[in-house]
């Protein structure tokens, strides 16, 4: 296998986890509306839960097209230019994963441990 024939074939790749991180986000947003057309309210009320059902299909969808920046710029056009291109892409998609799991979940990821183990028992 030459190096043409393999970044293609790496380029193609890249192409199919984008379209699989769009098909994630379309699903996502038709998901959200099933569901707040279909379903019960939830506890939450209609309008929150929309929201952070949507906000989930995005974030999963962010994390595909993340993914398949990486493999493009790593596998196919690994310059400096390119890196840094990927490096900004990566930050302002990682501050928009931050901020819609904020939004949907209302805490950041690294307190998962601390939410989920509830509030902690003074000693007196």
């Amino acid at each position: 296998m030459s190096i043409d024939s393999f970044r293609a074939a790496v380029e193609q790749v890249g192409l199919a986890i984008d379209a699989g991180g769009v098909l994630v986000v379309v699903l996502g947003i038709i998901a959200a509306v099933w569901r707040v057309l279909l379903r019960p309210a939830s506890p939450l009320g209609r309008y929150r839960q929309f929201r952070q059902d949507l906000g989930r299909g995005i974030l999963l969808g962010l994390e595909f097209l993340v993914a398949a920046d990486i493999i493009r710029t790593v596998a196919v056009t690994p310059t400096l230019e390119s890196v840094l291109v990927l490096g900004l892409i990566v930050i302002i998609r990682t501050f928009l994963s931050l901020a819609l799991q904020m939004e949907v979940e209302g805490r950041l990821p690294w307190q998962a441990q601390a939410a989920a183990a509830g509030p902690a028992k003074a000693n007196v």
